[in-house]
């Protein structure tokens, strides 16, 4: 499925500093054998023939928190989109270190790759702190919007799980008001602290990191598909 008839971008830059030695040798090496084949609809079980679960996690950043799941539970498979060049080759770095056998990873817009999967395929969908597009000109640009919650509720089973994480207030907002026009999900916080508080199960990136430097606070925010 061709990338043209998404407009407008949903990102900006694809690099910022030249990558590392080690990570360009992992992008040409490593990153063909992990790619997930584009060629018509994908089948998420010719890619982890063995798995119990499968996750994807929508901009990866630098992978940090793709990799540590996929370390600590080696029954599912994980898959990555990111059209970050310097985020795909952190992530490779990651993956090789570790020598991480469930991962498969999208290079590029994450659009068509949702929209290859094939119905209630996940049980886990991750967006953790997408490109905000602060300006109202950009909002448009914005990954959450009507379409990605129709998406994540044809691609998720239900009981499955939809996270969403932001330090930016309005964006936070921004996606407060989608999940109410999307009847198929159920926000599961009950009190402050279940959207104040990260859970155990969901590792600090670096970028989140940065955030709470600069004195911004994250949500952390759950969505059950019903």
């Amino acid at each position: 499925m061709s990338d043209e008839k998404y407009i407008p971008r949903l990102y900006g830059r694809q690099q910022d500093k030249p990558l590392k030695r080690r990570q360009q040798r992992l992008m040409e090496t490593l990153l063909p054998r992990i790619s997930v084949p584009m060629e018509g609809p994908i089948d998420p079980a010719a890619l982890f023939p063995l798995a119990e679960e499968i996750h994807l996690e929508v901009g990866f950043g630098g992978g940090e928190h793709l990799a540590w799941q996929a370390a600590r539970h080696p029954q599912n498979g994980y898959i990555g989109a990111e059209p970050f060049n310097n985020g795909v080759g952190k992530l490779l770095g990651l993956v090789d270190e570790a020598e991480l056998q469930n991962v498969r990873i999208h290079h590029g817009d994450a659009r068509p790759l949702l929209e290859a999967l094939p119905d209630a395929s996940l049980t886990r969908l991750y967006v953790l702190h997408p490109d905000p597009w602060p300006k109202k000109r950009h909002f448009k640009r914005r990954m959450i919007s009507p379409w990605f919650f129709a998406e994540a509720a044809r691609l998720l089973k239900p009981g499955g799980e939809l996270r969403i994480a932001s330090d930016i207030r309005d964006y936070i907002r921004w996606t407060l008001m989608h999940a109410q026009n999307a009847p198929q999900f159920e926000w599961t916080a009950e009190r402050a602290a279940d959207w104040k508080n990260r859970p155990d199960d969901w590792p600090q990136t670096r970028y989140e990191a940065k955030s709470l430097r600069e004195g911004r606070t994250p949500a952390y925010l759950v969505f059950r598909r019903k």
